[in-house]
């Protein structure tokens, strides 16, 4: 296990250097004048040359990069005109439009995205797994077609459409819920709850529907195994056949999807933050790409890839746990 960990580490480290390569190239190299960008339209050639000379533009494309990594690992000192100010490790840059350090207003904005997405994913992996062992214990049954046909609609469905019916229904017609106004839980932990589960109703109804067609689909692979039908032949009843032998290694795909799904949850869940008027990350992305802000959008493509490569990490070492013949290579 610790030769796993260090070699999942050391190529999680990897995956992350060569994110940083491609999301600078593809935000900081493209065509455009990104000195002007930083300054605005209002600035004379005076002022954008300043700016340019402070991004480090004018060096060759090798020299810009270190600049970049630089200030991930050791932070970076910026003029500000009267002063210094320094941005502490890991240093994203500072906003185009505020001003204020990246990595300060991607923590600002994370513990509501956090939120939705750890609550949601609670409900979308009760719901979608739930839904799957159904399906496989009512196989072949009127039960199993209606949940069939309820799953390829949950997968059509955008969230925005369910997210807006949900609205109508329980907010406007039956008054049920209130439309969400965020509340951090550190305030009124039952307000906070309170005030998401719409969000989390909305985004588990629309991922629910793959995780309950991989559990299916993965049970009835594993149930037709031989080491299942042994069992099935000493006696073993089909409740404790499915419960203790066959679920854990059929849960073995489940959790790599929820792993993908979750780490990128954590960059923002950008419809749900805007319909629902969460004051997430998915938001802050919304208004950097508007603006073109561009060290806030490499920031949060950034904290997105590192949340995505812990989460499969995570992943590796759960599927492990739960399928022992899943060998730690």
């Amino acid at each position: 296990m610790k030769w796993f960990l260090l070699r999942r580490l050391g190529g999680a480290v990897f995956v992350l250097l060569a994110l940083s390569v491609v999301v600078y190239a593809a935000f900081y190299v493209a065509p455009g004048d990104v000195a002007q960008i930083a300054c605005g339209p209002r600035c004379s050639p005076a002022q954008v040359a300043q700016v340019s000379e402070q991004l480090h533009l004018g060096d060759p494309l090798y020299l810009q990069y270190a600049h970049f990594l630089q200030g991930l690992f050791a932070g970076h000192d910026y003029s500000t005109g009267t002063g210094v100010l320094h941005c502490q490790a890991p240093c994203l840059g500072l906003s185009y439009q505020s001003d204020q350090q990246v990595t300060e207003l991607i923590l600002a904005k994370l513990p509501a995205t956090a939120s939705l997405a750890l609550g949601a994913f609670v409900l979308w992996m009760l719901l979608g797994v739930g839904t799957g062992l159904l399906s496989v214990w009512r196989r072949g049954r009127l039960t199993e077609r209606v949940l069939t046909w309820i799953t390829l609609a949950g997968m059509a469905t955008p969230v925005f459409v369910i997210g807006l019916l949900l609205i109508i229904i329980l907010v406007t017609a039956l008054q049920i819920l209130p439309f969400p106004d965020y509340v951090p839980l550190t305030e009124d932990p039952e307000q906070w709850a309170w005030n998401l589960l719409l969000p989390w109703i909305s985004l588990a109804l629309v991922s629910a529907a793959p995780y309950a067609r991989m559990t299916r689909a993965s049970m009835l692979e594993t149930l037709a195994e031989d080491h299942v039908r042994t069992f099935r032949a000493y006696g073993v009843g089909e409740r404790a056949l499915v419960g203790r032998h066959a679920l854990r290694g059929a849960l073995a795909p489940v959790i790599a999807l929820g792993a993908l799904d979750i780490g990128s949850m954590f960059g923002g869940a950008v419809l749900t933050e805007s319909l629902f008027g969460i004051p997430g990350v998915g938001r802050e992305l919304v208004d950097a790409v508007k603006h073109v802000d561009l060290p806030v959008v490499v920031g949060l493509v950034l904290v997105t890839g590192f949340f995505v490569v812990l989460a499969n990490a995570v992943a590796d070492i759960l599927q492990a746990m739960a399928d022992r013949r899943v060998v730690l290579a």
